[in-house]
């Protein structure tokens, strides 16, 4: 049996087996980690000379393309990876989660990159804002790629997830990556990097994987550079402190287990669909993964009338859990991840049980008593699921202190909705509470509390249960991570996930020379204008500044009339000479989408051309009333163009161009600002 390879400085290395790493669900050898001592100074100089240089030469839309191609990639070869995934003890439900949502995590950032992203490698944050009285001095910020190396450490519970979650915003802000798993689950993970190293879609030193310790890997980044860490709260805090990361002000995530707990609010009972919604979420809590999720509930806090329907109800579901090999058909519980795993749960819960009573399971896999289905199982590391019940836990520490990393849940009664809050924030920062409650009012209450120690919330109801993705799944499109003891960190949340790998920085200068710095149209730059309108041009021939100033039109009495007639808004400001006069206007004034209607006329060219369809309209304000008699025009400027490298049903080239408008009246004031979207067609090949 070779043993597993890291991937360092574009090539598989490691020859000598090392440790021996065993399947969860029968304990036999299933790979050897490498014994090789890996040069890290040689993988941070690949990544830094190689990888930056390479991801750099793509820009943003065109990175977004690669993660959806390799994700399709994944998805094509994921029979392989769900054959090894199953050592880890997970069954085939488990492994979706981390393989399917592994590579569904790639399309959802293609997806963003494609549609929020610029072709370039520089974001504006804008708009620019004056700096001056003229309107000649301005400022702005943009977000630029750090020009560093991301090193990524992951936890044992989720191989693929965990790695391509991070791995995802990392390189389409065009960072490369160093991605250290946990050794006892790192077959899974080599096996993913070998895939996505054979798909050729990865620039050079885009991805690089370390098998085994990180060595002296983190004394070797400096500013330019993040680390990101997920795991137990111990080890985050000795890593954040590493005297290289503090000297060198490095950027270090954490994402920590967390004491993460459900509130059942006392307005439901146990004749309502919450009631089952709850118990069910419990369940399914502590049995997905085995219970090894950083999201799983840890506590379970209820009222102390219906305790004792909570228990009988979450007994019965516990009761027709089948524990064992996940190969087996009616199994729907695989093994912790190795027996070390099984023997720190087992020490846990010892510590939990001391003072509180445990409900259901309870078993230590070493006193017998515990039989998981399948042959060779008592050599894995099974673990029963188990329910203890802290009756005080407003006098009891344990359960709000001690994590069980495993299929371990503690429930515990309250009195009163507000000591059930104070409850959820004795576990002093968490990654997720769910609140299974009928009442808006009571949602409306806990989360403005919750939410100062929680970094997601799902407040679960009958209306939301339907299409609720549940307590324990993190989602690309937001935020994942938690403050206090959850690590105080972020991870996810979409586009954000992208900027915590790039550099803000501010930038002021003319509006020209911002506008020529961010490649986007700022107010008061200078524009182009000829004798050719901008909507001819095709899309490669257009250029950001493009303008054309529109002849006059003014507004009359029978165009707020017509306009009235046709849209049916017959608004007192529109057609009441008494009323208008009386309002801060002091007249009859124009439909503001009369005035959109009107610029659009000023300012479209009719016959067929390369602009195929305006699709959309951003930052529109009504700046100034529009009265009978005043005369208005139009500035149309090509803002933004993004080449997101789409062909249309003829076969054709498209990009996207933002264009900036603004409608002045006859004293030059503006009346109404916006942008419009449009889809360009590209010059026929």
């Amino acid at each position: 049996m070779n043993p597993l390879q890291s991937y360092i400085g574009g090539r598989f290395v490691g020859t000598r087996a090392g440790a021996a790493l065993a399947s969860a669900v029968d304990g036999r050898t299933v790979a050897f980690a490498h014994a090789d001592e890996i040069d890290f100074g040689e993988a941070v100089d690949h990544a830094r000379r190689v990888g930056v240089p390479a991801l750099l030469a793509l820009d943003f839309q065109q990175r977004a393309a690669r993660l959806k191609a390799l994700a399709r990639f994944l998805m094509e070869r994921k029979e392989d990876l769900y054959a090894i995934s199953a050592h880890t003890g997970a069954t085939r439900a488990d492994s979706w989660i981390d393989i399917e949502g592994g590579a569904g995590t790639l399309f959802a950032y293609a997806s963003m990159g494609s549609n929020e992203l610029p072709s370039g490698n520089l974001i504006h944050e804008g708009p620019a804002m004056p700096l001056g009285k003229k309107g000649q001095f301005s400022g702005t910020h943009v977000l630029v790629p750090r020009r560093g190396v991301a090193v990524h450490i992951n936890a044992f519970n989720f191989p693929v997830w965990g790695a391509l979650e991070k791995f995802a915003p990392t390189f389409l802000a065009g960072m490369p990556s160093i991605v250290k798993p946990a050794t006892s689950t790192s077959y899974l993970t080599e096996a993913m990097v070998r895939l996505a190293v054979e798909s050729g879609l990865l620039p050079e030193g885009a991805l690089q994987l370390v098998v085994g310790p990180t060595g002296d890997l983190l004394d070797r980044v400096d500013g330019r550079d993040i680390v990101t860490f997920t795991g137990s709260a111990d080890t985050a805090a000795r890593l954040r402190v590493r005297p290289n990361l503090i000297a060198h002000s490095v950027p270090f995530n954490a994402e920590a287990d967390s004491l993460n707990c459900a509130v059942l609010a006392d307005d439901v009972t146990p004749d309502d669909v919450e009631f089952d919604l709850f118990v069910k979420e419990v369940a399914r809590e502590m049995t997905v993964k085995a219970g090894q999720k950083c999201t799983a509930i840890r506590r379970a806090i209820v009222p102390r009338r219906h305790l004792q329907a909570v228990t009988e109800r979450l007994k019965a579901r516990l009761a027709k859990v089948v524990v064992g090999d996940p190969s087996l058909e009616g199994v729907t519980m695989g093994a912790l991840a190795s027996r070390d795993q099984q023997r720190d749960v087992a020490e846990r819960v010892a510590q939990l049980a001391r003072g509180n009573t445990v409900l259901f399971g309870g078993h230590d896999p070493e006193a017998g008593g515990f039989a998981p289905r399948g042959t060779g199982t008592d050599q894995g590391a099974f673990f029963a699921p188990t329910l203890l019940l802290c009756e005080r836990p407003d006098m009891q520490s344990a359960a709000h202190d001690v994590e069980a990393f495993g299929p371990v849940s503690t429930l515990m009664p309250y009195d009163e909705f507000d000591e059930a809050l104070a409850l959820a924030e004795r576990g002093r920062g968490s990654l997720v509470g769910t609140l299974v409650t009928r009442d808006p009012h009571r949602a409306a209450h806990a989360v403005g509390r919750l939410a100062a120690l929680h970094g997601r919330i799902l407040v679960l109801d009958r209306d939301a249960a339907g299409e609720s993705t549940g307590h324990g799944s993190p989602l690309p499109a937001l935020k994942h991570g938690g403050p206090g003891r959850a690590g105080g960190g972020e991870e996810l949340g979409g586009i954000r996930a992208v900027k915590h790998y790039l550099q803000r920085a501010a930038v002021q200068g003319s509006p020209t020379m911002l506008a020529a710095v961010t490649g986007e149209h700022v107010k008061g730059a200078a524009v182009h204008e000829s004798g050719v309108h901008p909507f001819r041009h095709a899309f490669e021939d257009l250029t950001v500044g493009d303008s054309l100033l529109t002849h006059r039109r003014t507004v009359t009495d029978a165009d707020i009339v017509a306009f009235g007639g046709i849209s049916g808004d017959f608004f007192y400001m529109h057609f009441d000479e008494i009323a208008a006069k009386a309002s801060p206007f002091g007249k009859r004034i124009a439909h503001g989408y009369f005035v959109l209607s009107a610029a659009a006329g000023l300012f479209v060219s009719p016959g067929e051309g390369p602009v195929l369809a305006n699709y959309g309209l951003d930052t529109l304000r009504f700046v100034k009333p529009v009265g009978i008699g005043d005369t208005i025009r139009a500035r149309l400027t090509c803002k933004r163009k993004i080449d997101r490298n789409k062909v249309g049903a003829d076969g054709r080239g498209q990009g996207v161009v933002a264009w900036d408008v603004e409608v002045t009246n006859q004293d030059g004031e503006i009346v109404a600002s916006y942008d419009i979207l449009t889809l360009v067609a590209k010059r026929e090949n």
